[in-house]
């Protein structure tokens, strides 16, 4: 089907089925947006959990505040001194993205908790872990893949799957798709925290961040003005290199009307991780304003890129 991407963006993602995409923007922080949301001031800055989170003056040091829970500035210097030396550079531009991982788990853990209550169930002594997980179980419970959904996904990607006929890969493709939707109803959940829970966020820290983390290729195309589709990736990932000649020719069609992006994500393990890329290839598609359109995952026809980059707004 897809390859998974290496160990080391999976170490990034500890929160993997939370992360998900918004919009770009350009706020220009504190003190003016104080009081409002960070989607808001910097709409697709926050890519996990702190979307809905409020912009507010907080003591020195402190980034991020919610009920009991304060994360200050020296803990997360923490957490990037203990990192390995090879992403330490891209996790100093993503301050931010860090400051989300440390915080989703016990921001779950919190609206699990009310949420359980609200449903009249007794969680007493359960830890983070098992509320989270009962949580999002809960949630869950209506999924379910189709038989024709397995069937499309099996034509998509049949050279994927080794040539292997439909019936002899059913199940694991059934599998595969549940978790993918398990991933997105986590990510709508966990994105919408803000809403659930109060959350704040040093306003004046998050003017600098947003400089920082949107100097990357991925993001400097989704305010270029034009559509955009992002292909993350990998050499020697064989639906990658499959892509590797489709893009090339896509690039050269529509030179100036679109921007057509090849991430490495073993060269780029944080922006990959930001943009929640668990197996790869993945196609992200931007409208003109930065907005996510829809996103694919595997091997891609040149024909279905074009009607998507068309959906994308593409002329």
């Amino acid at each position: 089907m897809t390859a998974r991407a290496k160990e080391p963006i999976n170490r990034l993602c500890l929160l993997s089925a939370a992360i998900s995409l918004a919009l770009p923007g350009c706020g220009t922080g504190a003190p003016r947006d104080i009081g409002k949301t960070m989607e808001h001031a910097y709409p697709g800055l926050a890519t996990i959990s702190l979307g809905q989170a409020v912009l507010a003056k907080l003591p020195s040091g402190v980034l991020l505040r919610s009920g009991k829970l304060v994360i200050k500035s020296r803990e997360l210097d923490s957490e990037i001194a203990k990192a390995p030396a090879e992403v330490k550079a891209q996790l100093k531009k993503n301050r931010l993205f860090i400051l989300e991982q440390m915080a989703t788990g016990k921001l779950l853990a919190e609206a699990a908790g009310k949420e359980a209550a609200e449903r009249g169930l007794d969680v007493a002594g359960q830890d983070d872990n098992a509320l989270i997980r009962g949580l999002f179980d809960r949630l869950a419970a209506g999924l379910a893949v189709s038989d024709s959904e397995a069937a499309a996904f099996h034509k998509e990607n049949s050279d994927a799957v080794g040539g292997a006929i439909l019936a002899q890969v059913k199940d694991q493709i059934k599998q595969y798709l549940m978790q993918q939707k398990t991933q997105e109803l986590a990510s709508g959940y966990v994105r919408r925290l803000g809403e659930r829970i109060p959350i704040e966020v040093s306003a004046s820290w998050i003017k600098t961040q947003a400089t920082l983390a949107r100097d990357n290729e991925v993001d400097k195309a989704r305010s270029s003005g034009l559509p955009s589709m992002v292909d993350f990736g990998s050499a020697g990932c064989r639906p990658c290199d499959m892509m590797a000649p489709i893009l090339e020719e896509i690039k050269k069609e529509y030179q100036g009307r679109a921007n057509i992006i090849f991430i490495h994500v073993n060269q780029e393990q944080v922006l990959a991780a930001r943009f929640g890329i668990q197996s790869i290839p993945v196609q992200v598609f931007f409208d003109k304003t930065g907005k996510e359109v829809s996103r694919h995952v595997g091997f891609y026809p040149k024909d279905e890129i074009i009607k998507q980059l068309k959906n994308s707004g593409v002329e």
